[in-house]
């Protein structure tokens, strides 16, 4: 049978971009498909502090450009298109995208996660017009105004860092009074003037017209409801993993493909790294191992 690749990777995030690295210096025709932009949440994050070689930090944008130029040098092929099936087929898989079809001896699976929906209502009807899921790609619309942000980890506080110089005043909205945030960037936090903390509450509706205008909030403590005026509301309350190709497919725990020590999946030719596997930590530098591991185990196992 004639393949068009002998690997193919669905994700073009710091994993996928770390593996095609690897299978391209391997030699071993590679393309990444990835359906949004090049480096994923990565590229979202306007600054990256925890990654080894920049002790000053570094944008998240200018770092995966930095993957993916290393990639290409190696001649990995990028498509812009989005995996919706995986098929098995004789020595190899086939992957359908929403344009087209590739037939491959390999897959590794680095799609990635994406933000969670409060699934409230006025969320969906208000998307684009007021509620946004990426500071760092939509901040700039709301400059001098009014938001709220929604969240209690590690990302919602950089969120609300971040927008801190651009927004005029921030609501912080946290169902607890208790953050899961690492402690300097919750001090970085508390100094800021203008930003608000509304302990203890959760998002009911957004309201609005044309544009999102307000949030109406339940105080889970006192079990009463009150509102604030907004123009914007920026949701960080965690990830989900972008498996709804592959569910039916491969074996998943919690939402996540499981795999082996070798990225492998119970599936022969089927290989997964990055936030998209099951495991507990999920950062640039751990997707970074996953997709070396899988790159390397996609070679031996090809070549065998």
């Amino acid at each position: 049978m004639n393949y068009d690749y002998d690997v193919v990777i669905i994700g073009g995030g710091p994993a996928g971009l770390t593996a095609a690295l690897y299978t391209g210096r391997a030699c071993l025709k590679t393309l990444i498909l990835e359906g949004t932009v090049i480096g994923g949440n990565a590229a979202w994050t306007d600054m990256i502090d925890n990654y080894p070689g920049f002790p000053e930090g570094i944008n998240g944008t200018e770092l995966m450009d930095k993957f993916w130029a290393q990639a290409k040098r190696f001649t990995a092929e990028l498509k812009m298109e989005t995996a919706v099936k995986i098929e098995p087929i004789d020595g190899g898989h086939k992957i359908i995208t929403d344009q087209a079809e590739y037939l491959a001896r390999a897959v590794i699976i680095t799609a990635g996660a994406r933000r969670k929906k409060l699934n409230v209502e006025g969320e969906e009807e208000f998307l684009g017009r007021g509620v946004s899921y990426c500071a760092t790609c939509d901040g700039a619309f709301f400059k001098n105004a009014v938001v709220a942000i929604v969240g209690g980890g590690d990302s919602a506080i950089k969120e609300a860092l971040y927008l801190s110089d651009i927004a005029e005043k921030i609501y912080l909205i946290h169902w607890s009074e208790v953050f899961r945030a690492n402690k300097l960037s919750l001090e970085k936090m508390r100094r800021k003037d203008n930003i608000e903390l509304l302990l203890n509450r959760v998002v009911k509706r957004i309201e609005g017209d044309a544009l999102m205008q307000r949030l109406v909030l339940e105080n889970v403590v006192e079990k009463k409801e009150d509102s604030i005026e907004a123009e914007g509301i920026f949701i960080s309350i965690g990830l989900e993993a972008a498996i709804e190709f592959v569910e039916d497919l491969v074996e998943t725990r919690d939402g996540y493909i499981i795999t082996d020590g070798n990225m492998q999946t119970n599936v022969e030719g089927i290989f997964a790294a990055g936030d998209i596997r099951y495991k507990k930590t999920r950062q640039v530098t751990t997707a970074v191992g996953d997709g070396a591991e899988a790159g390397m185990s996609v070679t031996e196992y090809l070549k065998e």
